[in-house]
């Protein structure tokens, strides 16, 4: 028998968005059990998109985990069956105004595998304006940045979360965005 081993496992449902997922685990043979907790949520996609001027999208929203307005790539949770992909579609014309012309997949990651169990599906999009039919949501600002500018805003913590700074790095490694641009 391998170890460790899940001798238990309990999801309690938060809300529609999060559940806590508690699990008992055994080490080894004979060795007291150990509770470990997870919270479990929705796949969600980050996008970082290039418009046809070789600008990038990026949003600024209140976050009320942090408490304060964050600037963002555009991203989103998947609905219940929606493909990555079309999520990826969905939440660049919804956050952006954006049409993906283009869609390139990145890979998808843990976001935290200590502490979430979830999946982070990243991408890269060549994107053009949309016809203008979508309502934006109007709690979110969209503002179009050079790379060096974006490089501005994470150097300063104006642009603070570490998974999209590591989709950034993803479109780079891949050839879509010149790393050095951003300094």
């Amino acid at each position: 028998m391998s170890w460790p081993k899940i001798i238990s496992r309990r999801t309690t449902r938060v809300s529609a968005w999060v559940d806590m997922i508690e699990r008992e685990v055994e080490f080894g043979s004979g060795a007291v059990t150990e509770t470990y907790y997870a919270i479990g949520q929705r796949d969600y996609v980050a996008i970082v998109a290039r418009a046809p001027d070789g600008k990038i999208p990026i949003v600024r929203q209140f976050r009320p985990a942090s408490e304060d307005f964050t600037w963002e790539l555009p991203a989103g949770m998947a609905e219940d069956g929606e493909a990555p992909a079309d999520c990826c579609r969905r939440e660049l014309l919804e956050e952006t105004g954006f049409t993906a012309r283009a869609v390139h997949p990145l890979g998808n990651f843990s976001p935290c595998t200590a502490r979430l169990s979830n999946r982070i599906h990243t991408f890269f999009v060549d994107a053009v304006l949309g016809d203008g039919d979508r309502a934006l949501d109007d709690r979110i600002e969209v503002r179009l940045v050079t790379p060096k500018e974006l490089g501005v805003l994470i150097t300063r913590g104006e642009f603070p979360l570490q998974l999209h700074i590591g989709a950034l790095m993803l479109a780079a490694l891949y050839g879509h965005l010149d790393f050095a641009a951003l300094r």
